[in-house]
C-alpha cells in the first residue's frame, strides 16, 4: 500500500511540472511571434523603399578565392 501511495505522489508532481511548463513555451512563442512579425514587417518597408542592405559584407572573403 505504501508503495501505491509513492507511486502515486510521484505520478501527481509528474503531471503538475508538466503543466506548469506549458505556460512558459506559450509566452515564448508569442514573443517569438512578435519578433516575426516586427522583422516582417520592416522588410516589407525596406522593400518598398528599394534599399536593400546585405545581411553580411566581407571583403576578405571574396579576396581568398580571387586567384582560384
Amino acid at each position: 500500500m505504501k508503495s501505491m501511495k509513492t507511486l502515486f505522489v510521484i505520478a501527481a508532481l509528474a503531471v503538475s511540472s508538466l503543466a506548469m511548463a506549458e505556460g512558459g513555451s506559450d509566452r515564448v512563442f508569442a514573443r517569438m511571434e512578435a519578433a516575426r512579425q516586427n522583422s516582417m514587417e520592416a522588410y516589407q518597408v525596406a522593400q518598398k523603399q528599394g534599399t536593400q542592405s546585405p545581411v553580411a559584407e566581407s571583403k576578405a572573403k571574396g579576396d581568398d578565392h580571387a586567384n582560384c
